[in-house]
C-alpha cells in the first residue's frame, strides 16, 4: 500500500514568525499561517472565504537549506508565500494537569515567496540550485535532493 504526506499551501501569515533557538546550535521558525477555503453562504447565496489556521515550522538543516534563517530574515506578518511540507502529529504531555496533547502541524520542506518584501527587493523564486536536505524527525540518514 503506498503512502503519500504531502501539503501544499498559498496564504499569509498571521503574525511575525517566532524564532527558536536549541541549545545544540539547531533553529526552528513557528509560523502561523492561514488559508481560505470557499463555500456558499446558504442564506445569501453569495460565496464567502472561511479561513483555516495552519501551524507551520521551519527548521534549519545540518546540511542544506537553513529554512529558520530565511523565514526569520524576510518574512513578517501578512506577507503571502507559497509553502510544500509533510504533516506530522506532534505529541507531548501538559505541565500542569499531566494530561497527553496533540496537534497536527506542517513541517515545511520547500517555501516560495510570491511578493516583493520591503525595501524594493523582488520576491524570491526557487532557484535552479539543489542541496541535500534531511527532515529533522527522520533521523534515518536518507537524504533527498531539493530545490533550493
Amino acid at each position: 500500500m503506498a503512502n503519500l504526506n504531502k501539503v501544499q499551501l498559498i496564504g499569509r501569515l498571521t503574525r511575525d514568525p517566532e524564532i527558536k533557538t536549541f541549545s545544540n546550535g539547531g533553529k526552528v521558525a513557528n509560523i502561523g499561517f492561514a488559508v481560505n477555503n470557499r463555500r456558499k453562504n446558504k442564506e445569501t447565496g453569495q460565496w464567502e472565504d472561511v479561513p483555516v489556521w495552519v501551524d507551520l515550522k521551519a527548521f534549519n538543516r545540518e546540511s542544506g537549506r537553513k529554512l529558520a534563517d530565511l523565514v526569520e530574515q524576510n518574512l513578517r506578518k501578512g506577507q503571502q508565500v507559497y509553502f510544500e511540507g509533510h504533516l506530522v502529529l506532534e505529541e507531548w504531555t501538559g505541565k500542569e494537569d499531566g494530561k497527553k496533547q496533540s496537534k497536527m502541524v506542517v513541517y515545511v520542506d520547500e517555501m516560495q515567496f510570491l511578493e516583493k518584501r520591503e525595501g524594493g527587493a523582488g520576491g524570491m523564486t526557487q532557484a535552479t540550485q539543489s542541496v541535500p536536505a534531511q527532515t529533522p524527525e527522520s533521523g534515518d540518514g536518507k537524504v533527498e535532493e531539493v530545490p533550493f
